[in-house]
């Protein structure tokens, strides 16, 4: 009797370790405070969302239109608090895992800010250059 319920125990582990590896990045992604056993896979979520979020913002920010250094400053302000707020409180993970506050907040930056700037740029001069005549 004993044995079988040390079984069940162990299968019931077994089975809860195979879910949480079957689970798909984005299900873990929008699981609160999932367990990441990987730490790249934490840092690709990071990665990917940031990736997103510059080109919707670049999105944006061309339609409103926003311009010049107020615009620049307010997308870095804007990801960097989505970042910080989504692994600080929806995850809550531990930042000293992953290097540090500063390493998770600089994961992706630079190339979320360049989708961002292309977005931003192509759909700004779309829809609000002026049109010169000869």
């Amino acid at each position: 009797m004993v044995i079988q319920s040390q079984k069940k125990a162990a299968a019931k582990i077994a089975a809860d370790h195979e879910g949480k590896q079957g689970q798909s990045l984005l299900s873990k992604a929008l699981t609160p405070e999932f367990d990441w056993s990987d730490k790249d896979e934490f840092l690709d979520v990071i990665y990917w969302m940031r990736q997103i979020m510059g080109l919707l913002l670049g999105l944006v920010w061309g339609l409103i239109p926003l311009k010049g250094l107020l615009a620049l400053a307010l997308f870095l302000l804007v990801n960097v608090a989505i970042v910080y707020v989504y692994y600080n409180t929806f995850q809550k993970v531990d930042e000293e895992t992953y290097g540090g506050t500063m390493e998770i907040l600089k994961e992706g930056l630079m190339t979320s800010f360049s989708s961002f700037l292309v977005a931003w740029i192509i759909l700004y001069s779309a829809l609000h250059s002026e049109s010169s005549s000869s």
